[in-house]
């Protein structure tokens, strides 16, 4: 028997075993978890039979079918933060039952991550996967008091930045362009604000945030490091709620209501920065009109049309701006929208459809008196379709099947120009445009109580289309030298026309054996493709950095994560303990050669080169989830590397978010009801940077250059950082809902310059007679000094 056919009987019988399972007689329970308070469906909550300890968890849209042998049964759901639900059931046919729960003060200061079960972290399959709610997010200290979802996910193990202010994150040694980012399904190209110190989300519109950094299910593809997967709140069914802040440098305000009671509600909640405008008084005359600030737009409606039937629709508008009045200007943004609409077909078969698009533009301006100019527009439009299923064979078996088709339109640069007052030809970048499709299968299957399956299969295809004029590349000259084009090799594509077409299968597998109630271990392997790539040869990538398909001549990203874990809760859950390692090679991925052209330049295939990486790494973490003493220590030793041939000898060379050692300690401490204190301390190696090795003299001038070309050579020092924060909760008058709280905070508390980049200049002492002229070494340092901020929160 060949091999393939050994795999498809094993995954068949799997698959055959589930479906066997669910046809013995039985009857199923099923029915939505809500907060009783809002009407917000709660996602991972627990619902099982007492009697015989089986039990299932609500899917994203707060749903669950339980599937049981006919008889009496206490059920019982659970969701930490809100007390617990008992209730008789006589399951003698197919019966709903809808709960919702009622919120616990006492359990919401005490526990840390309110999003999961308490001992979630060791009876879940799924491993490299950490959740953090808005509660937990808003004790953590921050830059200028202002809550922020991607500073959050850093402090996690295996998660970090190349610096302060760099844009997005890295996972587990991946690039930021290899994180598949999604707000409400929908993908977000740049999930930052201010140059990377603040993210695109606003707090008070997110019900949920998960990070997946290994064991992807079959659901997600399209990135080979992680899963950002955040979700929204539906809005407020019950009543009017309004909250918001005023902070240093931005106001929000949230406003959610029912539209019609217990069926339809809405959310819309705005943030708008002002910093230019309290700078402008003290700015120099020819400055007062600069803009330096950002603004976004966060809308949900939803509507129950009846029990079998929901829809959602979501939206975000965001921009961020920047500029000098009459010099340059430049701005980014996002604009997503989401249509989902769940049927339940019966009380085992859960669909969810869901469209969206999303659009970033970026664009940059020029402009001296009015008679020389440049202006340069690009944009990224993807449009999609996701149908997908889930079936509730039994509380042993969950199958989640579907399959998605995205359309992308690239417009890598659009540019209009001026030069002494008259006006220059216009010059574009051709379009690009790509098909992507997937369908996949995959199923959570509880072997026994010590052994469960997560297995699944996704099989993938992009194709380059038309219109489109492609070319050939030359074999470079040298290694790590531009390719010009073969001008015999051009050829033009019509509309739709196929230019390149590729294929991918993406198996799944994780498995978990749990030795008691306390501690597991548990393995996974996740195969994945990755068809579209971010260039970016910055020390890290900034809003203009380009988005292209893969062509004839740039062919898809491809990564596998091997990850074994060990999980374990101490003193009755109060305590959780864990330690992963993994290895992730990668192939395929984007390098450059010395001094490439990435920006509006017609043959940027010729400069680009084909590598590959390995990424591996061990991570631990420790959280104390109870009582008025909380938090977690994170460690992750780590490395990630790149092999080019051409450079740095063809041979293994760090990449430039590289960080061997990331430590993360943070704390929070419940004084009183009213007052509580937070700190967070980081220290991160210093990342990879490039040297010069030696200097040549030119007419007196010292060049400084690199002997054999070798990239990242050197580190910058390493980077520690303080932060801490007092929070004080306004006095609750009885029977008032308005409720306030202040938080102050001092940010660098000891105003540790940390190095972002270092870089030589000509020093600017005059070399003695015959002596080369020597260099200085600069540092740049973003944030060098402490810093103070206070704000003011509401909700009513």
């Amino acid at each position: 028997m060949s091999k393939v056919r050994r795999v498809a009987l094993i995954i068949y019988s799997l698959f055959f075993s589930s479906f066997l399972y669910g046809q013995t007689k039985n009857f199923t329970l099923s029915g939505y978890i809500k907060d009783k308070t809002t009407g917000e469906t709660l996602i991972g909550a627990t619902v099982y039979a007492n009697e015989i300890k089986a039990g299932v968890v609500t899917n994203a849209y707060g749903f669950y079918s339980l599937t049981l042998p006919e008889g009496e049964y206490t059920i019982i759901s659970t969701f930490v933060g809100f007390q617990s639900f008992s209730k008789k059931v006589k399951l003698n046919d197919n019966k709903k039952l809808s709960i919702e729960l009622s919120g616990t003060d006492t359990e919401l200061d005490e526990v840390l991550i309110t999003g999961e079960r308490e001992d979630a972290n060791v009876s879940d399959i799924q491993m490299s996967t950490q959740k953090m709610d808005i509660e937990t997010m808003l004790k953590i200290p921050a830059l200028l008091g202002e809550v922020d979802i991607i500073k959050s996910i850093q402090l996690l193990p295996g998660v970090s930045s190349v610096g302060e202010g760099a844009t997005g994150f890295n996972v587990r040694g991946g690039g930021i362009g290899q994180n598949l980012v999604l707000l409400d399904e929908a993908p977000v190209f740049n999930s930052s604000h201010l140059f990377g110190f603040f993210s695109v989300f606003n707090p008070d519109a997110v019900k949920e945030v998960k990070l997946i950094k290994g064991g992807i299910p079959a659901q997600y593809g399209g990135r080979i490091s992680s899963i950002l997967d955040v979700r929204m709140k539906e809005g407020n069914a019950k009543e009017l709620t309004v909250q918001g802040g005023i902070g240093v440098i931005f106001s929000r305000l949230t406003v959610e209501a029912p539209i019609i009671k217990d069926k339809m509600s809405f959310l819309v909640a705005a943030r708008r920065s002002y910093i230019d405008i309290l700078a402008k008084p003290f700015l120099e005359e020819d400055l007062r009109d600069s803009k330096f600030n950002f603004w976004d737009l966060t809308a949900k409606v939803n509507y129950d049309i009846n029990d079998n039937n929901k829809i959602y629709l979501s939206a975000y508008w965001g921009r961020d701006n920047f500029g000098a009045a009459g010099t340059f200007n430049s701005g980014w943004g996002n604009v997503t929208g989401t249509f989902r609409w769940n049927h339940l077909f019966n009380d085992k078969l859960f669909l969810n459809t869901t469209a969206y698009i999303s659009d970033y533009d970026y664009d940059l301006s020029f402009s001296q008196d009015g008679t020389d100019a440049f202006n340069w527009k690009s944009r990224v439009k993807t449009y999609s379709v996701k149908p997908e299923f889930t079936w509730y064979l039994g509380s042993h078996s969950t199958v989640t099947f579907g399959a998605q088709s995205i359309y992308y339109d690239f417009a890598p640069g659009t540019t209009t120009a001026k030069s002494g007052g008259q006006e220059l030809p216009p010059f574009a970048l051709q379009n690009q445009y790509a098909l992507e499709n997937a369908i996949y299968i995959g199923n959570d299957h509880k072997i026994s109580n010590s052994i469960s399956l997560q297995y699944g299969i996704r099989g993938s295809s992009f194709t380059y289309l038309g219109p489109v004029t492609t070319y050939e590349y030359e074999e470079a000259v040298l290694p790590n030298t531009r390719r010009d084009p073969i001008e015999e090799s051009e050829t033009v594509y019509g509309d739709w026309d196929p230019v390149e077409t590729y294929f991918s299968l993406e198996p799944r597998l994780a498995i978990k054996y749990q030795f008691n109630e306390k501690s597991s271990i548990k393995a996974s392997y996740t195969h994945m493709a990755q068809y579209i790539h971010l260039i970016s040869n910055t020390s890290a990538a900034s809003p203009l950095d380009v988005w292209s398909p893969s062509t004839n001549n740039i062919v898809p990203q491809r990564g596998d994560q091997y990850a074994l874990g060990y999980f374990r809760n101490i003193k009755n859950n109060t305590f959780e303990f864990s330690t992963e390692v993994y290895y992730k090679p990668m192939r395929n991925l984007i390098d450059y050669i010395n001094g490439a052209d990435l920006l509006l330049n017609p043959y940027l295939e010729g400069d680009l080169l084909n590598s590959t990486g390995r990424a591996y790494g061990i991570e631990f973490y420790l959280r104390k989830k109870k009582g008025k003493y909380t938090g977690w220590l994170s460690y992750t030793l780590a490395r990630s590397e790149q092999q080019t041939e051409g450079i740095n000898q063809s041979q293994y060379y760090p990449r430039r978010f590289d960080q061997a050692h990331n430590l993360t300690l943070s704390n929070f401490y419940t004084l009183n009801k009213r007052w509580s204190f937070a700190a967070n301390f980081s220290l991160i190696s210093g990342t990879p940077t490039t040297f010069p090795t030696n200097q040549l003299q030119i007419q007196g001038y010292g060049i400084p250059h690199n002997v054999d070309g070798v990239r990242n050579n050197q580190r910058i020092p390493y980077y520690h950082r303080l932060d801490v924060s007092a929070t004080l909760q306004g006095r609750k008058k009885p029977n008032r809902r308005w409720e306030h709280y202040w938080v102050f905070g001092f940010y660098n508390t000891y105003a540790r310059k940390n190095p972002y980049s270092i870089y030589f200049l000509p020093s600017e002492e005059r070399p003695e007679q015959g002596e080369p002229a020597p260099n200085q070494a600069i540092q740049f340092s973003v944030l060098a000094n402490i810093i103070p901020s206070v704000s003011f929160n509401f909700k009513w």
